[in-house]
């Protein structure tokens, strides 16, 4: 099933401003909180020593400075996530796509490098390894795709057969061509499976419940953009 959805649906469903799961999502860890009030820190007091060497004239414009920047910790992740989401809101064209659990798979992959000295102070990569769980779904029209997630206890449940739903990005009208997939969708379980909550949860429900017993004409299966595996 691959459903067009209208620009209406689209705007409510991915928005402009950040959701509260996708904020979550950006506020990160404890390391990442610490690296923004340190950076908040750093506003505030360079807008104090700029007013001690030019005065403080504009003492308005200065407050306001002082407000957006001391507050930068707070704001930061709606911005983040904000950027993020407009990756998913340039592309003109979204549908609702509805197949199955194909395979399931565990890899091990390459999050980020660092360098750090040893005991003998010289010099080391640092890789830091991350499993991830991959889906592949797929639908009767031959579409496939492989979806990839932070490995969670709770997908210890999902089975090969199991429903998938998602959305599917696209610059061309007949979807034919996919550039991003939105994070999956097990309604059996009701349960997300990405990286990223690129969705309004309830409004996607909504969608999926809407067409729930419908039977929508059959579209020719899209193709990917790229290599088939999106995280």
């Amino acid at each position: 099933m691959l459903i067009p959805l209208t620009k209406e649906t689209f705007d409510q469903v991915v928005p402009v401003i950040a959701t509260g799961a996708q904020y979550s999502y950006a506020w990160g860890k404890v390391y990442n909180l610490l690296a923004r009030l340190l950076i908040s820190l750093l506003i505030v007091v360079s807008i104090w020593i700029v007013g001690l060497i030019f005065g403080h004239g504009a003492q308005g414009v200065e407050l306001v400075c002082f407000i957006i920047g001391g507050m930068y910790w707070l704001w930061c992740p709606v911005y983040v996530a904000s950027v993020r989401n407009n990756q998913y809101r340039r592309f003109p064209y979204v549908g609702f796509w509805r197949g199955e659990v194909l395979d399931i798979f565990i890899t091990e992959e390459l999050i980020s490098q660092t360098q750090q000295a040893d005991q003998f102070g010289q010099l080391v990569l640092v890789e830091n390894i991350e499993r991830r769980i991959n889906l592949e779904v797929g639908d009767r029209q031959g579409f496939s795709a492989v979806v990839q997630a932070p490995v969670q206890k709770t997908y210890k449940a999902i089975r090969p057969g199991m429903v998938a739903e998602m959305l599917l990005f696209s610059k061309n009208a007949e979807l034919e061509r996919v550039g991003k997939l939105s994070d999956l969708y097990l309604p059996q379980l009701d349960l997300w499976v990405g990286d990223y909550p690129v969705v309004r949860r309830d409004i996607f429900r909504d969608i999926s419940n809407q067409f729930g017993s419908s039977s929508p004409r059959r579209r020719r299966s899209p193709s990917l953009g790229a290599s088939g595996r999106f995280r």
